[in-house]
């Protein structure tokens, strides 16, 4: 091995290994998560997601304007919010809904988030919304202001949909020079090939790097943070066969719970300084 890929390599592990060190001394981040607006259903799932570890992996600190994609039903948003709310800035990247041909589920989502964040407004009050999407919706922060953009669990969602690189453009337009881009999704086998990929839920590594290179983002670390090697990422409905899903219902459900939430990738790109 060339002594440049050692030193790399060497400042890859170092960056995924100080994470946990990160996390604990991270008192306010440590706040936000045992804070009391999160719900009982959200804790649970901290054994699986690391909230800590993942967002100490990708350097987040409470005054930095901070970008969530697609925040979903609000899991992360009971972290970031509370966290970022006296000293930065969060805003929360939702769906567009506004569009004819904006899938009805999406509107149920988006309008069930917005309404979490309404109702604690102690909490959620300076949560700044914008969406992002197709068909023209590309702007998920004024350009330039971001000094990290999240998006978990969310590529595949792109991929089916055919508007990844969009997206990647758009974390690129909204950061800072130097600003990060954290990836948390479901990871496919290397190889896997793309049909698979839209189908399964599950994504190589490879598309992921291949999606912020074009995009003209620059590695920087992998973390294993969120790895799961019980998963085989080969399940009949795909990634949703597995929790929180559990697509088949009963049918193998011992096995599915055993198993756990998906393998995922935990990647940290950046927005070059020049």
């Amino acid at each position: 091995m060339r002594r440049s890929a050692r030193l790399l390599l060497a400042a890859c592990l170092g960056l995924a290994t100080t994470a946990p060190a990160q996390a604990a001394t991270d008192t306010a981040l440590q706040a936000a998560i045992a804070g009391p607006h999160r719900t009982p259903e959200a804790r649970a799932r901290d054994a699986a997601r690391h909230p800590a570890e993942t967002l100490a992996f990708f350097g987040i600190r409470p005054d930095m304007t901070v970008v969530e994609i697609w925040p979903g039903g609000g899991w992360y948003a009971e972290v970031l919010a509370p966290y970022l709310r006296e000293h930065g800035q969060y805003y929360a990247a939702g769906f567009v809904v506004d569009s004819d041909d904006a899938p009805a589920y999406r509107k149920r989502i988006q309008k069930r988030f917005e309404a979490k964040l309404a109702a604690e407004p102690s909490v959620y009050d300076r949560t700044r919304l914008t969406a992002v999407g197709p068909p023209d919706r590309w702007t998920i922060a004024p350009a330039g202001s971001a000094d990290l953009v999240l998006t978990f669990r969310n590529v595949h969602n792109w991929l089916a949909g055919g508007y990844d690189a969009e997206m990647f453009r758009a974390f690129y337009t909204a950061l800072k020079p130097g600003g990060i881009l954290g990836v948390v999704e479901h990871r496919a086998p290397e190889g896997t090939d793309f049909e698979t990929m839209k189908r399964s839920g599950y994504v190589t590594e490879a598309r992921v790097r291949e999606l912020a290179g074009d995009a003209g983002f620059e590695f920087v670390a992998a973390s294993p943070v969120n790895a799961n090697p019980k998963d085989s990422a080969d399940h009949p409905e795909g990634v949703w066969t597995l929790p929180p899903t559990l697509k088949l219902g009963d049918q193998d459900r011992e096995k599915y719970l055993a198993i756990g939430e998906s393998d995922r990738m935990t990647l940290k790109f950046v927005k070059p300084a020049h």
